[in-house]
């Protein structure tokens, strides 16, 4: 085994990932050193890319020693964690339309860009692919349910407004729901497992050799890395906005949900690519179901525990796309089959609203 080898083995990433993480000391450097503040952010960006990748391996390697139960509520909980702490550093810095775009970003590119990806790379690659309709049905309806729930408050907010505390009232009470909702679909998914996983509980990847010490050590400086380099990639967003010209906005909602989901987004593909659609589906689906019913609802409650409370109260055209791209993966699973037509055109709806949202 030569050193390259045992640096992958080491920290579980593949030869893209671990060219990625020469993002890490960089984005550190440029930041002690004051440099341009879009190669600070890029940098940093790239830099949690690696990380995140790095923390989904140690996750899977607790939950292959912990058992299925136990491992299923690891992987449940910590496969957002790379996103909540971006989300939690842009909450301590007051940035509420970032972290609220954040969401609706990590809600539709699942469903529309990671899905679509995965139609068409498997599509082109094994032709029409079959899967488990009923268990991606099931998937779809609790998607659509949970868009729906995390839309209702931004329907009333527009009427309760300017009673700041009927719609932080409002937020907090669906939040709850919400966080109730998540605690039974993850006991749903104990207690009735299926053979093609559930879309909370992802089907184990874990490294080869690796013991729960040497996965929580991992864990750990993984978790370190990304806390500082989220502190950079926040502190540096005023800066970008000003000099490209762009929106917190828009920032929030195409780029910051890809940085802490790329190293999923990949896995999703590959096994689209290897014929093993229930899992990329699980994958796509189920992350958006994680963003709707647990990350969004933590989040509201973390902002009261900053000082800067965040009400869920996205505008009219998020609202929309959100409920819009949830019926469209419930379509695309109606008929258990799926081809590279139907990714072309995710991805198509996907470069729209990426431009509107632009313009927004």
């Amino acid at each position: 085994m030569n050193t390259f080898t045992r640096i992958q083995h080491t920290v579980g990433l593949g030869p893209v990932l671990l060219l990625l993480s020469l993002g890490i000391p960089i984005a550190v450097f440029l930041e002690l050193t004051h440099g341009n503040a879009i190669a600070v952010f890029l940098m940093a960006a790239i830099g949690i890319i690696p990380l995140a990748g790095m923390i989904g391996h140690a996750t899977e390697a607790l939950a292959d020693k912990v058992g299925q139960r136990a491992g299923g509520l690891l992987n449940a909980t910590l496969g957002n964690a790379a996103e909540l702490i971006i989300a939690f550093s842009a909450l301590r810095a007051g940035l509420i339309s970032l972290v609220l775009a954040s969401i609706t970003g990590s809600i539709l590119g699942n469903i529309l860009l990671v899905l679509g990806v995965s139609l068409l790379a498997g599509g082109l690659k094994n032709g029409p692919q079959k899967f488990n309709r009923r268990s991606a049905n099931i998937d779809a309806t609790m998607l659509i349910l949970a868009v729906v729930a995390i839309g209702i408050p931004s329907l009333f907010n527009w009427s309760l407004e300017p009673d700041f505390y009927a719609v932080e009232g409002l937020s907090i009470g669906a939040a709850v729901a919400m966080l109730v909702v998540y605690t039974l679909s993850v006991i749903y998914s104990f207690t009735t497992p299926s053979e093609e996983g559930d879309p909370l509980i992802r089907e184990a990847h874990a490294p080869e050799g690796w013991s729960i010490r040497h996965a929580l050590i991992i864990l750990v400086i993984a978790v370190a890395l990304i806390v500082y380099l989220s502190e950079v990639l926040v502190g540096a967003v005023e800066p970008v906005t000003q000099e490209l010209g762009l929106s917190e906005f828009f920032l929030g909602i195409i780029l910051i949900p890809l940085v802490g989901n790329v190293a999923e987004h990949l896995v999703a593909v590959q096994v689209a690519i290897k014929n093993k659609m229930d899992l990329s589906l699980s994958i796509a689906i189920g992350s958006s179901l994680q963003v709707a019913l647990f990350v969004a609802p933590l989040l509201v409650f973390i902002s009261l525990l900053l000082g800067n409370p965040m009400p869920l109260e996205f505008n009219q055209f998020e609202v929309a796309a959100m409920v819009a791209a949830a019926f469209v993966a419930a379509l695309v699973s109606l008929d258990g089959e799926s081809n590279w037509l139907e990714g072309a055109m995710l991805l198509t709806v996907y470069v729209i609203l990426g431009v509107g949202f632009f313009f927004l």
